[in-house]
């Protein structure tokens, strides 16, 4: 569990390591220390380590792990000693160091992976967060905006990018058809083509519900998971139609030469949530190995 006091500190166990570790890596670099109740070391290094977590205010997070509590991940990491601090930083082990080591060295040891303190947030800062804005709202708005300045191709762009949401995928594929060439090789203009691609498998497709209904009705519909996943993707439910894709994979992974794997690395192609694509993508890989 978190420290309440403070909140850059945790305990790590077998059962949050992924989470709380190595995905949290991919953000955040996390210092591990394995320590134990009974350790001399520990109790003095420890108190040195919660003090470097709350002066560097969130530039990488603190994981203890009680050898005793937790010898698998002990074992796991091959710890002989401690204390021992492992560094984890974007999912990487990059390192095991052991011993109680003084403050300056521990400040340098930061310093080698590239965590350097961050400035400590202003007490009054409340974060503000929008409310999201309705698609169909965001359409309207990005119209006016056309007309009012139709030469502004990357206006265009933006308002193909909102008609996809809305499943608009005519008139998007007209706009992105109109775009300069710097526009049409532009990151988000190419993914959007490839939404383009998953739209166009659901030509014709029955509606959202007749398809959640026929997979109630026999989970093996391995058909309509498939354009359940492909509009959930289109819609903008990256997770949903991901998930879709998985279960295909683990019900079948065979099933029309390997469409639920195609469909995941096709998804992995077009969305931006890097976080979630790691998470599926070690999915994919734990079963396809299995």
């Amino acid at each position: 569990m978190t420290d309440t006091v403070n909140p850059h500190v945790f305990d790590a166990t077998a059962d949050n390591f992924e989470t709380e570790v190595i995905q949290k890596s991919l953000q955040t670099p996390v210092l591990v220390d394995f320590w134990a109740t009974w350790c001399g070391p520990c109790k003095t290094i420890g108190p040195i380590l919660e003090k470097l977590a709350a002066e560097y205010h969130g530039a990488f997070v603190l994981a203890k792990v009680d050898v005793d509590k937790e010898q698998e991940l002990a074992a796991a990491f091959q710890i002989r000693s401690i204390p021992t601090l492992v560094v984890v930083k974007d999912g990487q082990v990059l390192g095991a160091v052991p011993g109680a080591l003084p403050e300056g060295q521990l400040r340098e040891m930061l310093a080698q992976v590239g965590v350097e303190p961050a400035p400590a947030p202003a007490e009054d800062s409340t974060p503000v967060v929008a409310a999201p804005l309705d698609p169909h709202a965001d359409v309207l708005r990005l119209r006016k905006a056309v007309e009012a300045e139709p030469d502004k191709a990357e206006l265009k762009l933006d308002l193909a990018l909102a008609l996809l949401k809305i499943g608009a995928t005519g008139e998007a594929e007209q706009l992105l058809d109109t775009l300069p060439a710097n526009l049409a090789t532009d990151d988000r203009a190419v993914k959007a083509r490839a939404r383009l691609g998953f739209a166009a498998l659901l030509k014709d497709a029955p509606p959202e519900e007749v398809l959640e209904s026929a997979i109630n009705a026999d989970p093996s519909d391995l058909r309509a998971r498939h354009l359940l996943g492909v509009r959930r993707l289109v819609a903008g439910d990256a997770d949903a139609g991901l998930a879709q894709f998985m279960e295909m994979l683990r019900r079948n992974r065979g099933y029309e030469d390997g469409l639920a794997r195609r469909s995941l690395i096709d998804a992995f192609r077009v969305l931006d949530d890097d976080e979630l694509i790691t998470r599926y993508r070690r999915q994919m890989s734990a079963l396809l190995l299995s």
